[in-house]
């Protein structure tokens, strides 16, 4: 939960162009032979969670232009970014632009502080309003070439209590896909990047990718993992047990945030996550995160440069992470990857996981039908009026990938407000207009993901 905004960074190099190719995800694991070209990832994420002034928002847009003129995506050998929150009322195509000719993707999240999932009462926040801006953000970006995957939601189930939510995030994710399909746009990924929560980390991914629907089930699913502290290894932190309990997951997984900072970093995780013992099962993952945030610790020991108006200066953390990236070798042939997999069985609930639906999931808002068909139409940008209270308090549950067409229910459930929190709560956004591209940055490598 530690980024808003990420870069991507690949550990080979990228068509140098205005217009990247499309890739697709192909199926599960992490690299395929058969898929030119392997698209190698690092992520870089930037999270200046504590700001909020419009003058301080447009220095960190600011710093993103000077970030792309630069050189350093060349040096750290990046080749995607990712974004946790955009203007959808803005246009975008300088951003884009500009990151396409450096070569790099766009792994972009879709919520704001104002329109997203309430994690504490889910129900209200989850309505037509709401969905309409997750699909202005697809509207605004699907066209570009380098948009390579959307993000449904991060960190919003952190706890047992805030599990009552995977279903509405799971919706969110089935909601997207279906929208994508209806208006004909390139098969762009949807999945979910979750909270390292060891209770509730294999409960999150199989929910994620269970049930017979396949429009409800995520392309990818990915964590954020702060498990492996320098000096540590392969079997001193958690990467052991999971890649043993992920090892027939059937879709692309990768870690969208590594770097833990409670020792002094090398970085040494990054030879084992591109090395076979992970590769089987793994696409990679992204470093945190890229600008020094905060005066005090922890917020402020993961930044690897400093920025200054529109001076940056690279911190230890910098060419620590590069030379890592750079020793590297780029897994080869097909890394493991397999051409096939089942989806997981839902989990039932228990103390942890206080989830009593199965897959039956929200139905589809009946007053966002019209969005299916005519599309979003005017984006509410990050000054609307905010959707977290525009839902009733009741949601109707259904099965089936025809509750986002027909708003049909088979069973209801009602749940009561509460404290409104989102898992967006309190992040910078952008509020300038055109370059309207990223605020956050954190860097790693995923690793091909299957992609096409």
């Amino acid at each position: 939960m530690k980024g808003i905004n990420a870069i991507a960074l690949a550990l080979t190099a990228t068509t140098a162009s205005a217009s990247l190719v499309p890739h697709y995800f192909k199926r599960a694991s992490s690299l395929a032979s058969a898929a030119p070209p392997v698209l190698l990832t690092q992520l870089l994420t930037r999270a200046p969670a504590h700001e909020t002034s419009p003058s301080k928002q447009k220095n960190y847009l600011m710093f993103e232009a000077l970030l792309i003129r630069g050189n350093r995506f060349q040096k750290l050998k990046i080749n995607t970014v990712r974004i946790y929150t955009v203007d959808n009322s803005q246009n975008h195509d300088a951003c884009m632009s500009a990151l396409a000719t450096a070569g790099i993707y766009l792994a972009l999240d879709v919520n704001t502080p104002k329109y997203s999932i309430n994690q504490d009462d889910p129900a209200p926040s989850y309505n037509a309003d709401y969905l309409q801006s997750v699909f202005s953000t697809i509207d605004a970006f699907h066209t570009y070439s380098n948009t390579l995957l959307f993000f449904s939601g991060n960190e919003d189930i952190n706890s047992v209590a805030t599990t009552s939510s995977a279903p509405y995030v799971k919706a969110v994710t089935r909601d997207m896909k279906n929208y994508i399909s209806a208006r004909k746009y390139r098969s762009i990924p949807v999945g979910y990047s979750a909270a390292d929560v060891d209770t509730l980390i294999y409960q999150t991914a199989d929910f994620m990718n269970c049930g017979d629907d396949a429009m409800a089930r995520s392309d990818f699913f990915a964590y954020n993992d702060y498990s492996w502290c320098d000096p540590s290894s392969f079997e001193g932190s958690t990467w052991q047990a999971k890649a043993t309990y992920f090892a027939n997951f059937s879709i692309p997984l990768f870690l969208s945030e590594y770097g833990c900072v409670k020792t002094t970093r090398q970085f040494q995780e990054i030879a084992t996550l591109y090395g076979p013992q992970m590769t089987p099962s793994y696409s990679g993952g992204l470093a945190y995160e890229y600008s020094k945030e905060g005066t005090a610790p922890p917020a402020d020991l993961y930044g690897l440069v400093e920025i200054n108006g529109n001076s940056i200066t690279e911190l230890t953390d910098f060419g620590t992470l590069a030379s890592a990236f750079s020793n590297t070798p780029s897994p080869t042939g097909s890394g493991g990857y397999r051409p096939s997999g089942s989806p997981a069985i839902c989990p039932t609930q228990d103390s942890n996981w206080n989830v009593t639906t199965g897959s039956e999931l929200p139905v589809f808002p009946s007053a966002a039908a019209t969005y299916l068909k005519n599309g979003a139409g005017t984006a509410p940008g990050l000054s609307g009026s905010g959707s977290q209270n525009s839902g009733p308090a009741s949601v109707a549950f259904a099965s089936g990938s025809s509750v986002a067409a027909t708003g049909t229910s088979t069973s209801t459930s009602t749940s009561t407000s509460g404290s409104k929190k989102s898992a967006a709560d309190g992040r910078v956004i952008d509020s300038a207009p055109v370059m309207a591209c990223g605020l956050v940055v954190a860097m790693s490598t995923l690793l091909g993901m299957a992609l096409l």
